[in-house]
């Protein structure tokens, strides 16, 4: 019998859950909890971490996953090394959902970074509007920069107390 762990919180991961469903392929997506309300899936749904490496082995042996598929978002570095480890250590295969990273396009002006304290350092100066790919929990670091117009792609918006427009989608 083929038992899938989806480990989601993206597009792929929920297209996947579908896909499997429809197939009638027994599947559970897993969500680390960073959504208060993730939307209605067709298949089980499992919210919150599972303790780290041990942790994920133990699931994967306790309910008898014969296949684990990591599809967290490119941001989940942390997850996706566990889902390695763990998957190896109960010796059930593994296969990643990946996304292509954005591409830069003609009109766009963008300033790469090495990390999120250089990124936070480039806003110094004049104030400007500011569009970051980081993920909502590293918001904050922006705080600092209240002149500048900081737009979010987030799923869930960050605290209201963040001197920043967020967009949600």
């Amino acid at each position: 019998m083929t038992r899938v762990l989806i480990l989601g919180g993206t597009t792929e991961a929920s297209a996947l859950a579908a896909a499997l469903a429809e197939r009638e392929i027994e599947a559970v997506l897993s969500y680390a909890g960073r959504v208060a309300s993730p939307r209605s899936q067709p298949v089980p749904v499992r919210v919150g971490g599972f303790g780290g490496i041990a942790g994920l082995e133990r699931y994967l042996r306790e309910t008898a996953v014969t296949h684990l598929v990591d599809a967290t978002h490119p941001f989940a570095a942390t997850m996706s090394a566990h889902a390695i480890a763990a998957a190896k250590a109960a010796g059930i295969a593994l296969a990643a959902l990946t996304r292509a990273p954005w591409a830069p396009r003609g009109g766009d002006r963008w300033h790469r970074v090495p990390d999120l304290a250089a990124a936070v350092a480039s806003l110094e100066g004049p104030p400007r509007r500011v569009m970051l790919a980081l993920g909502r929990r590293n918001v904050e670091a922006f705080a600092p920069s209240p002149s500048t117009a900081i737009c979010c792609a987030s799923w869930t918006p960050p605290p209201k107390r963040r001197p920043c427009r967020i967009t949600t989608s």
